[in-house]
């Protein structure tokens, strides 16, 4: 195994990494942000109001990018089980 390869097997996890993190930590982003201006406008400082919110915005982009999030880790798994052979050898 040539150090370009641990290297190329590194760079293709962590690009896989941030498409599967992406669609939960951009809409909890968004709404945290929404939410934000929406306390500093009305002055409510409680720091559990953007707890509900936060949760049903995530819950909803994994029903949705769930299926996507799945085929894209065991595509991504089943690729780099079946180079083992010319990766070892």
């Amino acid at each position: 195994m040539t150090p370009e390869t641990v290297v190329t097997i590194g760079q293709n996890a962590l690009q896989v990494i941030v498409l599967l993190s992406a669609p939960l930590l951009l809409s909890a982003l968004i709404v945290g942000l929404f939410i934000g201006m929406l306390q500093a406008a009305t002055q409510i400082n409680e720091m559990t109001l953007s707890f509900i919110p936060k949760l049903m915005v995530l819950v909803a982009a994994l029903w949705f990018a769930g299926p996507w999030m799945l085929e894209l880790i065991t595509s991504y798994a089943t690729r780099l089980i079946s180079e083992i052979p010319l990766i070892v050898g």
